[in-house]
């Protein structure tokens, strides 16, 4: 034996809502296009991205900490309204 595992790490990635640890599997990506905030479930936007739960609590902590423009290292606010309703509906699909 070599001493090495078979195991393969997960990637981690911070929450920026809660500052919570999760999967990169776990979390969702969000991407800036302009000045809007878009879901990125694939992981293919180019871009900076920033990673959140997908769930509306999250989401609103990260707006209201004014997360978005330090994850993207930008200024100025971003718009997340339509980022709420894909969540909020993802969130209902989910039993």
């Amino acid at each position: 034996m070599s001493g090495r595992t078979q195991a393969r790490a997960c990637p981690e990635r911070t929450c920026i809502g809660c500052r919570e640890r999760a999967a990169k599997s776990d979390l969702l990506r969000i991407v800036a296009v302009g000045d809007e905030c878009v879901p990125d479930p694939r992981g293919t936007l180019p871009g900076r991205g920033a990673y959140v739960h997908p769930a509306v609590v999250c989401l609103d902590q990260a707006v209201r900490r004014r997360a978005f423009p330090r994850a993207f290292k930008s200024t100025g606010a971003f718009d997340a309204t339509g980022l709420r309703k894909a969540v909020a509906d993802e969130a209902e699909a989910t039993p």
